[in-house]
């Protein structure tokens, strides 16, 4: 999603509100008290969840390794609900061509640095470049290229579906600063 005004533009940046994280959070979650309900059940020889049946499990080895999954999956989970909490990973890039200034702001986790916000001038800026890797775990990302500084990513990895989303938004921005496009 963005808006664009004559001089102002704003990409808003999804951060880890996905649908993904959401399944990812729920799948483990469940699957982790699976595991340590299981284990749990063959320490006391007494079914806690009547379609997961523990009677064939011994507590030793089977049911300590059983809880100590779930255990672990439950710490995963908790992350993963907190990130998507907290909203990691969202936030915005303003492009001002009246001011001169383009600006990234991201949340972080919380703490002394959860607001992350950089400015850079727009007449720095020498190009949009496109990162392209193709294959198994295919990568799309576009970068802010800055003059004296590290190329700035302005996208997610797996913020793009299709090449063809990519280049389109590439284009649309490089029309928007007057600056080349680099990585086709």
């Amino acid at each position: 999603m963005n808006l664009q005004v004559d001089h102002i533009r704003v990409d808003f940046i999804i951060g880890s509100r996905r649908l993904s994280n959401f399944c990812w959070a729920f799948l483990l979650l469940f699957g982790a008290l699976g595991f340590f309900f299981v284990g749990f059940s063959s320490y006391l020889q007494k079914n806690l969840i009547p379609f997961l049946s523990a009677e064939q499990i011994l507590f030793i080895p089977q049911g300590i390794v059983m809880c100590f999954y779930g255990i672990a999956g439950l710490f995963i989970s908790f992350y993963l609900w907190c990130t998507i909490c907290w909203n990691v990973g969202s936030g915005y890039n303003k492009f001002d061509k009246q001011k001169g200034i383009f600006s990234i702001f991201r949340w972080g986790f919380p703490g002394k640095n959860r607001r992350i916000f950089l400015q850079f001038f727009i007449k720095d800026i020498q190009a949009i470049r496109m990162e392209v890797q193709e294959g198994f775990l295919s990568r799309r990302v576009l970068y802010v290229k800055i003059k004296g500084e590290q190329d700035i990513p302005l996208s997610r990895v797996e913020e793009y579906f299709t090449l063809r989303e990519m280049e389109d938004k590439a284009a649309e921005l490089a029309r928007f600063l007057k600056v080349s496009i680099e990585g086709i």
